[in-house]
């Protein structure tokens, strides 16, 4: 019995650990209020500036710039530099919410605002909080984890649906063939109604557009929204 209490207490290490999350948390709902919400753009860190992607990326940045919305990326290289980049041109609002990695991952020059997390899970429950949009461009493992959560998120209606872009058929739509011949005909794993969360689209002006018809939300009111979802939520299945 000692022995099982002793193996139910918390250790130092646990509270260490529990501490810096309460950090990051902290620190970012501080300073995401701060900040008027935006448009997302999630997408590859890989991708260089003469990538046909990196090129779309910066123009959605300088247009969403001039039509007064702010620019949220993670902060990095890729796709989420083009962006913050094309808003950096225009004298828009360019915000990077940026984690530390051992590689690949520095915060690009084209912030005006940028914030550093340790833990990807505050870092994602920031990225959402701030966005009225969200965009994602083709990307790798990450890209494919921030865009499960969020839709996720909808689908269990733990947060309001607000329009979600995936930006170039030709990456997305066999993802999205996917979806719907194994996971929704095949298996039964999603709804028929499940894919209508998203659109897929090469057309930038149809994001500017729907930004424009999008009104801010509270983010106090998305946060906890947020995080209930990421505590409570499960998956459909």
């Amino acid at each position: 019995m000692n022995e099982l209490a002793r193996n139910k207490s918390l250790t130092l290490e646990d509270i260490e650990r529990s501490s810096r999350y309460a950090k990051d948390l902290t620190a970012g709902l501080e300073t995401i209020k701060t900040y008027p919400q935006g448009v997302t753009v999630f997408g590859s860190a890989r991708l260089p500036e003469d990538n046909p992607y990196y090129i779309k990326a910066r123009e959605l940045g300088q247009k969403l710039a001039e039509a007064g919305h702010p620019v949220i990326t993670g902060g990095g290289n890729g796709i989420m530099e083009a962006a913050n980049r094309g808003a950096f041109e225009k004298g828009g609002r360019s915000i990077g919410l940026n984690i530390q990695l051992p590689m690949e991952q520095t915060l690009n020059q084209y912030t005006t605002d940028h914030l550093e997390f340790h833990y990807f899970f505050a870092r994602k429950v920031m990225l959402a909080a701030s966005s009225k949009v969200y965009v994602y461009f083709p990307g790798g493992f990450g890209t494919i984890d921030e865009f499960s959560e969020i839709i996720t998120l909808m689908q269990t209606k733990k947060i309001d649906h607000v329009p979600i872009f995936l930006f170039g058929s030709d990456f997305w739509k066999p993802l999205d063939a996917f979806f719907y011949w194994k996971m929704e005909k095949e298996a039964g794993t999603i709804g028929p109604n499940d894919r209508a969360l998203y659109t897929i689209t090469d057309d930038i002006n149809v994001i500017i557009n729907a930004a424009g018809n999008v009104s801010p939300r509270q983010p106090s009111e998305l946060i906890s929204q947020v995080l209930g979802g990421q505590t409570n939520s499960q998956p459909a299945s």
